[in-house]
């Protein structure tokens, strides 16, 4: 029995990606399989995967040309086997040879929906910690199931909110069931899926243990310089979250998320800022922008 699928989507990260699979195939649970997404790289990603392909069966592999992280994550989905699915970013490292069998161990333990557990962030240009702090098990309890909503609000309250899915080990079950998939052709996309995935389910548990280490380059989207993308994919994630439920606690997830993408967004061009702007008011999301972020947004250099 297959116990959990990794998830790798890859887009040239050759520098990085020996790291990453050398990080998976030492792990202490061998019942795994890697399902690595060539998403059209244009540097060597291709042999490296294939150099460990020939190592370790345990791999599969896939090319697509070019079509974001959405569609290798959901192309890799399609023909997972496991009975749990943990999504990896191809330049990050489990910083615990024992972290899939931790999590595993744990989720079947309370079979839970989902678990997340705590990760640290460091720099490409040196192995040091960034300021983007993503531990948040410090609120909770262990071994205690928490429903979603209460979770989402909880962690809204507290600031603490996030969404990635490196931090997450879901159970194949619960995700065929709610029939998440994630949103092609936008970057900020685990911002979507991982709403859904949490307001969904009343089977959460948190692990306190710190069990990845994510990597920030210049090129990945973190790293980026912040763009109109940026926002209207954003914009896109909050149209798509009122389809799924028009309640309180989307409107309070879209002032807590709103505010400050358009806090941030005073860095981009001010021919780029009409479009955006006008979109926001057409979408009535203006209320959820705020007047602090809305003059920072126009007015700071």
């Amino acid at each position: 029995m297959i116990k959990v699928s990794i998830i790798l989507p890859i887009f040239n990260v050759a520098p990085y990606l020996e790291e990453a699979f050398q990080s998976i195939i030492c792990q202490t649970l061998k019942e795994i399989e890697i399902i690595a997404v060539n998403d059209g790289s244009t540097d060597n990603s291709e042999e490296i995967i294939n150099k460990f392909k020939e190592k370790d069966s345990r791999i599969i592999s896939f090319y697509q040309y070019n079509q974001g992280q959405s569609v290798a994550r959901n192309l890799a989905l399609k023909y997972a086997r496991g009975k749990y699915i943990y999504m990896m970013d191809s330049d990050d490292v489990l910083s615990n040879p024992k972290a899939l069998q931790i999590c595993y161990e744990y989720a079947e333990k309370h079979q839970a929906d989902f678990i997340f557990f705590d990760g640290e962030s460091f720099s490409e240009k040196a192995v040091l910690r960034t300021s983007w702090n993503t531990n948040r098990t410090h609120l909770l309890e262990e071994a205690k199931s928490y429903n979603g909503e209460f979770l989402l609000n909880m962690m809204l309250d507290n600031q603490k909110h996030n969404c990635v899915v490196w931090l997450l080990m879901i159970s194949h079950n619960y995700l065929n069931k709610i029939g998440l998939k994630f949103y092609p052709g936008i970057i900020h996309e685990d911002e979507l899926f991982t709403t859904i995935l949490t307001l969904k389910s009343n089977s959460i548990y948190c692990l306190k243990q710190s069990l990845i280490m994510h990597r920030i380059r210049n090129t990945s989207t973190m790293g980026n310089q912040y763009t109109k993308r940026n926002i209207n994919c954003y914009l896109t994630v909050i149209d798509e979250l009122f389809k799924f439920q028009d309640s309180d606690i989307i409107r309070k997830f879209s002032k807590y998320t709103l505010s400050k993408v358009f806090y941030t967004g005073h860095v981009i061009p001010l021919k780029d800022k009409f479009s955006i702007f006008l979109r926001t008011i057409k979408s009535g999301y203006l209320k959820y922008v705020g007047i602090k972020s809305t003059l920072v947004f126009w007015l700071k250099p």
